[in-house]
């Protein structure tokens, strides 16, 4: 086992490796993990992040972590990665506080650029323990992948649950569970989740921190490429 407190470029004799072309190692409360055999992070040059523990259980995995710049939060995770799985990070996804992602048994976790999220959220492709049946002795709970498209808002304490296919601009409500695929533009909520409202759009400014103090119209806010009809899937 390998235990490394920074990203920086690493290879070991197990055929781990990080890849990361920044200027000085990533040291805000690392921690990377390999256990297995020929593991792969890659993080961008330009990625920010903080409070980032990645567990590389097995072998075959692969993480990636984009850039972010400074108009969003850093990013922050606790990443489990089993065999022949991947978690696949994009640009500006920021972090209210560290989201837990885990992909095993082969499957990839895959979120988009511009995602926001908020706060206690669960990105999980499985169960974490095997499910069978007793009488045919059959696994019921299979991974599944996850895909979460472009600028898509994970409400607080949500959990995006194997299967999940969120499409670009949707808002997912907080405490709500997803394990199926959604069209774009939607808010999506409830245990288990469905469509509340088509055809929405949401943008990043905060209700208190950024002016006006009154965000009435879409007219008080700078709009993103987003603002797209509902196409139902």
């Amino acid at each position: 086992m390998h235990v490394l407190k920074a990203i920086s470029e690493y290879k070991d004799q197990d055929g781990n490796q990080i890849i990361f072309a920044g200027k000085k190692p990533l040291d805000n409360k690392i921690s990377i993990t390999f256990r297995g055999k020929n593991n792969t992070l890659v993080v961008h040059e330009n990625a920010r992040v903080r409070l980032v523990n990645i567990l590389f259980d097995q072998n075959n995995g692969r993480c990636e972590i984009g850039s972010n710049d400074a108009s969003v939060a850093p990013f922050s995770a606790n990443i489990r990665i089993g065999e022949d799985s991947s978690a696949l990070i994009g640009n500006n996804v920021s972090t209210t506080t560290p989201v837990q992602i885990s992909a095993v048994e082969g499957t990839t976790v895959r979120i988009g650029n511009d995602v926001m999220i908020a706060g206690s959220v669960k990105v999980r492709g499985d169960d974490g323990h095997p499910i069978f049946d007793v009488r045919t002795s059959q696994r019921i709970n299979t991974a599944k992948d996850i895909t979460i498209k472009n600028h898509v808002w994970l409400g607080i304490e949500s959990y995006i649950m194997g299967g999940a296919d969120i499409s670009d601009g949707c808002v997912v409500g907080a405490r709500s569970i997803v394990n199926k695929a959604f069209p774009n533009n939607c808010i999506i909520a409830g245990s288990p989740a469905k469509i509340i409202r088509r055809n929405i759009a949401w943008e990043r400014p905060h209700l208190s921190m950024a002016s006006p103090a009154y965000k009435d119209s879409g007219d008080t806010v700078e709009k993103s490429d987003y603002w797209n009809i509902t196409v139902d899937l």
